[in-house]
């Protein structure tokens, strides 16, 4: 199951043969350090104009992230490398390899000298950036690296030994993946990259705001859109169970019901979302996360009550939960009308942490109207599509962090 990858938008899987544009007689042998396997291919075009045709992307694993009619940049020539690191769990079937912790790694012909760093929003394997992020910046000369995350699906949480420990793994992966992505670049072009940037939606935008909490030596900045956050207080197990109880009545026209949707935090003019919402992600997330976090738990989940549970669902809780401590520069996109991490809830919250911590210099925030993701602009004539700004934010980004 990807969460996310609604029928708004659907992509067929791929069948065609890796050589399909490969030039397999010239290519190197790119290794990446760690790697437990890696397959080098050489294309003439990284972008998805290229990797869809010679089978190096899945179209599936990026379905619903695009608003209809978008144009993604083409025409770049390099060299990818897939594979996969030490895991021992096994729900990525990419390759037929059925083993997590798998990357991709793209270096192209015409270097501008830095990196991007990526991880997948939801439940999302690697190459659900690919049209979002990776077209984009290497279009713009970037060395491109993503990671599964080190579990995908919609059991992520059977993977672990401790409640949080999946979702603890996926920072472990990201940190994994951009050193050794480093390196392999700093051998590929024969200089270490001179900007390293952390990029991502959802989940993967909360993963580089992790990053730049615990790991800014890593990073020369970051940017985050529509960005989950884990606090004590504020994360989807806060936010989810209100609107899973007030959404069934509320749509059937009960209007006490959609007030209290509204007092929940889901943004006035975000209703358009909602039934899509609660079949395709308020529901499964809950289980998901609440199934991660609080194993225990028997009761029904629309009346899951974070602040009434044991302290060891809380100390679970914190471990993941961010403090707002960036260390590098930070650019937040944020959709007014995200039905998912409603600004109120989630863009507040992080700002005010940011502040709390003394950081407020290194961080700026963009909004602009959207939903969580641009596969939803179709829902209703008020959204449009966030890739514009998230592009335009990046660039803002490398002159922010350029001297």
């Amino acid at each position: 199951m990807r969460l996310l990858a609604a029928p708004l938008l659907v992509a067929a899987a791929l069948s065609a043969p890796a050589s399909a544009s490969s030039a397999a007689s010239s290519c190197p042998d790119v290794r990446v350090p760690g790697a437990l396997h890696s397959v080098t291919t050489c294309l003439t075009d990284l972008t998805t104009t290229g990797t869809v045709p010679a089978g190096r992307t899945d179209p599936a694993d990026w379905a619903g992230l695009l608003a209809p009619g978008t144009l993604t940049p083409s025409g770049v020539p390099g060299v990818q490398i897939d594979g996969y690191f030490a895991d021992t769990s096994a729900t990525n079937t990419n390759h037929g390899w059925n083993h997590d912790s798998q990357f991709v790694l793209r270096l192209p012909e015409h270097w501008n000298g830095g990196l991007v760093v990526a991880g997948p929003p939801s439940t999302r394997e690697q190459y659900a950036n690919d049209p979002i992020i990776s077209d984009q910046v290497l279009a713009k000369g970037y060395a491109y690296a993503a990671t599964d995350k080190g579990n995908t699906g919609a059991e992520i949480y059977k993977d672990g030994d401790r409640p949080g420990a999946a979702i603890l793994e996926w920072h472990r992966r990201f940190t994994d993946l951009t050193r050794a992505a480093r390196k392999t670049v700093t051998r590929h072009y024969g200089t270490a990259p001179a900007r390293t940037y952390a990029a991502g939606l959802s989940a993967g935008g909360y993963l580089v705001r992790w990053q730049l909490e615990r790991h800014p030596s890593l990073y020369t900045g970051g940017i985050d859109w529509n960005a989950l956050i884990f606090t004590p207080k504020t994360n989807l197990l806060t936010t989810l169970p209100p609107a899973l109880r007030a959404y069934p009545a509320a749509a059937q026209g009960d209007p006490a019901a959609h007030d209290a949707l509204l007092k929940a935090g889901y943004p006035a003019g975000s209703e358009p979302q909602w039934a899509y919402h609660h079949k395709n992600l308020w529901t499964p997330l809950q289980h998901i996360v609440r199934s991660e976090l609080d194993p225990a738990y028997t009761g029904d989940d629309a009346s899951y009550d974070l602040a009434s549970r044991p302290w060891q669902v809380r100390r679970a809780v914190a471990r993941i939960s961010l403090t707002g401590r960036i260390g590098r520069p930070l650019i937040s996109v944020q959709g007014t009308l995200d039905a998912l991490t409603p600004p109120a809830r989630y863009a507040d919250t992080y700002t005010a942490l940011i502040a709390a911590a003394g950081r407020s210099a290194l961080h700026r925030e963009i909004r602009a109207p959207g939903a969580h993701t641009d596969g939803l602009v179709p829902l209703s004539p008020s959204l449009r599509p966030l890739l514009p700004t998230f592009t335009a934010a990046f660039t803002d980004l490398e002159t922010w962090t350029t001297p």
